[in-house]
């Protein structure tokens, strides 16, 4: 039996009101988990503290420039960014890249094209950090593409954050993460409360088997092979 898919979540910035719905709806519609945001404020407010999967972000927005969003992203994490926009000269593609997209998509767009440059970018994510697309750990089986997990041939339902935690484990699988690592990975802050950390530990542990997932007091924990 496959393992149950858990959507990616998906933050979009964008100031038009109807494109934004629309592309919620669409968005939800194919199976992703979409987090609406229409300035730059609230766009780097839901991304600390949604830790989204990819950004999907338009260059004019009322309260600063998308390039400057770009800019922040990049100095906290590596999360794919899709630039969506109206603006279509070289030069304005190519600062946007340079500042660290991952993609450039133009209005007006076809939303197949659309979620396909999506897709692609959540499948370079994972492969940029050097995980296969499929990890097993003795009867448990993540598939990062699909962000699904089963467990001797049984899907599991994981909350987004614990397959964000088990995809850090999987990812260093054999080896310890340390505790600030994994609060910065998946809440984007290492200084962030440690007892969320353990809360959701203990409900992974659970969900494997206590002896899947070890822990080294005072340094971190470790997904066994």
């Amino acid at each position: 039996m496959s393992p149950a898919a858990d959507p990616a979540t998906v933050l979009v910035v964008e100031d038009d009101p109807s494109l934004n719905t629309a592309l919620t709806t669409t968005l939800r519609l194919a199976g992703f988990r979409p987090v609406a945001a229409t300035t730059a404020a609230e766009g780097m407010r839901w991304f600390t503290h949604y830790s989204p999967d990819l950004v999907l972000l338009d260059l004019g927005l009322p309260d600063r420039d998308g390039l400057s969003v770009i800019r922040d992203i990049r100095q906290r994490a590596a999360t794919p960014i899709v630039v969506l926009s109206a603006r279509n000269g070289e030069a304005i593609k190519v600062e946007a890249l340079d500042l660290g997209a991952d993609d450039y998509v133009q209005k007006p767009f076809g939303v197949e094209e659309l979620l396909a440059r999506l897709r692609a970018g959540l499948r370079h994510a994972v492969q940029a950090r050097g995980a296969e697309p499929v990890v097993r750990a003795g009867d448990v089986v993540i598939d990062f593409g699909r962000r699904a997990v089963a467990r001797d041939g049984a899907p599991l339902k994981l909350s987004p954050k614990e397959f964000d935690l088990l995809s850090e484990l999987a990812i260093n699988l054999g080896r310890t993460v340390r505790h600030k690592d994994l609060l910065r990975a998946v809440w984007g802050d290492e200084r962030a409360e440690i007892q969320y950390l353990r809360v959701y530990m203990g409900q992974l542990r659970h969900k494997l088997g206590a002896t899947r997932i070890s822990s080294e007091s005072g340094v971190g924990y470790r997904l066994e092979g």
